[in-house]
């Protein structure tokens, strides 16, 4: 029973189908067609109570469906007519009805209806279903890039991020088959009509020829069941064609149709009183319908005043609530003068304390971050730090946020040990629109240049958001501007951010779950401050430290063997292998510029030992050459979504990635050996010498 439950949908698809073939008993044609429109009501209702089309993801299916079931009653009832010259008495009352007992009359108003039904309803869900499926996928690279954002800066996790992508290709595929299934309503549509002139014109003819009939009779009989076959078939057609409509224009919805209608009415008091005093104004013109005007004008103008009403007594509330909820409490005792306080010289020691990470606002973005004004960016940092801990395996200090006066209104700072590091501007009653690279239209807005990665952008007013992202545009609130601007700079700047005392709180956290290790290597083997270092040097290039344990016996291998502390970071590097590739590989993928052989021998050549260890001494011809080709092959990298990546041996990696960084710090060096053996690896480019650079010979330190 259940086998059979589970595949009923394909059973009644099949029935239907077979609808083609077997005639239908008229009782059994009444009830499916009564069905046909109840299901078509159904589904009409169910279009409007839904905040977004995924909630009716099966539409498209349903509609090839509920076409298919119409067809085939279209195909029994044409049997019926024709054989017959009736079809039950769900036809012949509607063909009753609506002639009223003319003939004349009924085929005009059946003609209004299909012409409505193929013109003005089924062209146009066609139409929107045709743009919006296009938008729906120009709009899909700015979607995957404000996800890739929030999930960069804190505000989703992996899994968050994934049902994200999902619900975007979701969608694109929603459209994409709703842009089809319009054509089969267009079909649909032509076919009642063609079907209809079949039946009337080959009904008169059987009625006439075959059974002799009188011909007005005969007339009269086939327009009104053919009128009524007709009005039967076109009434569920027209309310799924609008159905197909409304769901195509669910995207920029808040809620169901009926929420939605009845807020933003509600929300324009003015418009309903103006409207309400126009109709009493044209009550008073003479040969108007007067009495209909003055009842129009007057309900008008009582519910636009109610709702005004009501709204300033919804305000009213809130101003209230808002008062007493920063009611100023008792005055405490006056603050000391500050001449007064750094008398004390313990207090003026305060003022030498240097803050890990510090953030300065202007006036303006105060309420982003005082939580007791909504401010939600202290939230958000706490998911930001949760995050990146569970990304790279530090958590990086509280971070300090006060205002400034000496910033502008709309400004903010941000600060790593004192020192500034990164400044920003936000509109906070604007959105942040980031430019695509061929964006389907123009929309207006402040040119600017997004502070985190320097993409152009313009600061757009709230009601073109809709508009922009169909455009395909990034649009990111005020708020998600600031915090990503923070987060990549923290993430730049972690390495500076572990010192000391955050190298022994990991330490002592690792004793928890491996405290054999900790006891036999820390500070045995390898020292807080050697370990210092390691740390410092894999988050400088972006490698995650969480396996810390997989660290520190590496190091106690590396510097049993006499390594010093940059070979030993390059052999910790080997043994995060698996790591590495997680954080730079994509969908097992790895695209990268190498270095020539020539290239790499040179650059061997040139490491110098002294007493401070091994350094890179090259020509500055060389250097120049190799600078110059990278800029050309890293513009390669500017329609990927990938980090732009050089892979070289593990000899020269260390060194040869510390003088890259001085020209381009957002590239990243590996070594062969940091990629795991199931990686595809595809070079982009390669560096190369030419003859000059061969024979170069000049050294310079770096």
């Amino acid at each position: 029973m259940n086998r059979v439950f589970n595949n009923i949908i394909s059973l009644f698809v099949v029935v239907i189908v077979l609808f083609l073939i077997i005639p239908l008993p008229v009782q059994l044609l009444d009830f499916l067609l009564i069905i046909n429109i109840g299901l078509s009501i159904m589904i009409l209702m169910i279009t409007m109570n839904i905040s977004e089309a995924l909630e009716f993801s099966i539409f498209p299916s349903l509609l090839l469906i509920t076409t298919l079931f119409r067809l085939g009653l279209n195909v029994s009832s044409t049997r019926m007519i024709l054989r017959d010259g009736y079809a039950g008495a769900v036809i012949q009352n509607f063909g009753n009805l609506i002639t009223g007992g003319s003939i004349v009359i009924g085929v005009v108003i059946f003609l209004i209806i299909v012409l409505v039904q193929l013109i003005v309803i089924t062209k146009g869900a066609e139409r929107v279903a045709e743009v919006a499926a296009r938008f729906t996928l120009d709009a899909m690279p700015g979607k995957q890039m404000a996800i890739d954002a929030d999930l960069s800066s804190g505000l989703i996790d992996e899994q968050g991020a994934r049902l994200r992508r999902e619900k975007i290709q979701r969608e694109a595929d929603f459209y994409g088959a709703m842009d089809g299934a319009t054509k089969i309503v267009k079909g649909d549509a032509t076919l009642s009509l063609l079907i209809t002139l079949i039946n009337f014109v080959g009904g008169v003819l059987i009625g006439m020829v075959i059974n002799g009939g009188d011909f007005t009779t005969v007339l009269s009989q086939y327009s009104i069941v053919t009128i009524g076959d007709g009005l039967v078939s076109q009434l569920p057609s027209m309310m799924i064609s609008t159905a197909t409509g409304m769901i195509v224009t669910r995207s920029v919805s808040e809620g169901s149709l009926n929420m939605d209608v009845i807020k933003q009415f509600k929300a324009q008091p003015r418009a309903i009183m103006t409207t309400g005093v126009i109709l009493l104004f044209l009550a008073a013109i003479p040969n108007t319908p007067r009495f209909a005007l003055i009842v129009a004008g007057g309900a008008l103008l009582c519910v636009g005043f109610y709702v005004s009403r009501r709204m300033e007594q919804d305000k009213a509330a809130e101003a209230a609530a808002e008062a007493a909820a920063e009611a100023p409490a008792i005055e405490a005792e006056a603050a000391p003068s500050e001449t007064d306080y750094y008398k004390d010289i313990n207090n003026v020691y305060s003022l030498l304390a240097v803050e890990p990470v510090e953030m300065e606002f202007g006036y303006s973005l105060i309420p982003m971050v005082d939580e007791s004004h909504g401010g939600k960016l202290i939230s958000r940092i706490v998911i930001f730090r949760r995050q990146y801990a569970q990304d790279m395996g530090f958590v990086f200090p509280s971070i300090r946020l006060h205002d400034a006066s000496s910033l502008g209104t709309n400004q903010y700072v941000i600060r790593i040990r004192g020192e500034e590091v990164a400044r920003g501007e936000i509109l906070v009653d604007y959105y942040l629109a980031l430019e695509p690279a061929n964006p389907l239209g123009e929309i207006d807005g402040i040119e600017t240049i997004e502070p985190a990665y320097g993409i152009p952008s313009r600061w757009i007013l709230p009601e073109n958001k809709e508009m922009a992202e169909i455009y395909g545009y990034n649009v990111i609130d005020p708020l998600s501007v600031m915090l990503t601007h923070l987060s990549e700079t923290v993430k730049k700047y972690a390495y500076e951010l572990l010192n000391r005392a955050e190298t022994i709180q990991l330490v002592e956290n690792l004793k928890r779950t491996s405290p054999e290790l900790v006891e036999e290597a820390v500070p045995n083997i390898v020292s807080y401050a050697t370990l210092e270092k390691v740390l410092r040097a894999l988050l400088k290039e972006g490698v995650p430290i969480k396996d810390l344990s997989t660290i520190i016996e590496t190091l106690v291998d590396a510097l049993g063997q006499g390594r010093d502390i940059d070979s030993a970071t390059e052999q910790v590097r080997g043994a995060l292998a698996r790591t590495i590739t997680r954080r730079f590989c994509e969908d097992g993928q790895l695209r990268v510029v190498t270095l020539d052989a020539e290239v790499e021998k040179r650059i061997i050549s040139s490491l110098t030992r002294n007493e401070q260890g091994v350094y890179l001494a090259m020509g500055p011809d060389l250097m120049q050459q190799i600078v110059t080709q990278l800029a050309e092959q890293l513009k390669k990298f500017n329609e990927l979504s990938q980090t732009p990546i050089i892979l070289v041996s593990q000899v020269i990696r260390g060194y040869f990635s510390k003088m890259i960084t001085q020209f381009y710090p957002s590239v990243y060096v590996l070594s062969f050996n940091e990629i795991t053996s199931n990686v595809q690896i595809q070079a982009l480019g390669n560096i190369t010498l030419d003859a000059p650079a061969r024979s170069d010979r000049k050294a310079v330190g770096t």
